[in-house]
């Protein structure tokens, strides 16, 4: 599983997990539109379902899609043809909204298992996501705090972790409040943004 990319440039990966939905997805997007930031949405395949307008939107703003599985299964506790269903229905509703096959993709939970990674990789080139700061954002956590955290723990290569739906009674207002903060500092402090792919694969 892949945690970080190179420490040697003053790059970062913003990334969002749960989505989409029809409250917070939108607002996350507008501001990384606003910001002319690109980021990575690991999404689940049962809300893009519900929501395709948003994945499309996703993928035609320059932003990357990845496989957050079906329906948020810790999968460490399938096997089989449950785990297979989880992975690949997924991949089929995130290549038919976007038009490419999802390239990565992060486990619920960041909880993995041997057989996951034997699923997953069927699918050529396909890594496995993780991140190296942790905001916390679904806790409900204030957004001075967010902001702290990502101040503390970001360094060169950093993917961060951050929400687009679900969070503590479905409220992730914390999240909006916190983002441009979060952009504009890592910005005074020479980082520029780049989606996962890019992290990894520096040209």
């Amino acid at each position: 599983m892949i945690y970080s990319g190179s420490r040697s440039v003053k790059k970062v990966a913003l990334t969002f997990d749960d989505g989409p939905d029809k409250v917070y997805t939108q607002k996350i997007l507008d501001i990384l539109q606003e910001n002319k930031v690109k980021a990575t949405f690991f999404v689940l395949g049962a809300h893009a379902e519900k929501y395709p307008e948003m994945v499309k939107r996703m993928a035609k703003e320059g932003h990357v899609v990845g496989n957050h599985s079906w329906d948020h299964a810790n999968l460490t506790k399938l096997s089989g043809d449950e785990l297979i269903d989880e992975v690949e229905r997924a991949d089929r509703t995130i290549e038919k909204l976007t038009g490419s096959y999802p390239a990565l993709f992060r486990a619920p939970y960041g909880e993995v298992s041997k057989e996951l990674f034997d699923v997953v990789e069927k699918t050529p080139n396909r890594s496995v996501i993780g991140w190296s700061v942790d905001t916390r954002d679904w806790e409900k956590v204030s957004a001075d705090k967010i902001l702290a955290t990502v101040k503390k723990e970001t360094k060169p290569g950093a993917i961060l972790l951050e929400h687009c739906a679900g969070g503590k009674g479905g409220d992730l207002s914390n999240t909006i409040q916190a983002l441009p903060k979060i952009i504009a500092y890592l910005k005074s402090e020479g980082y520029s943004f780049v989606t996962v792919p890019e992290l990894l694969n520096p040209t």
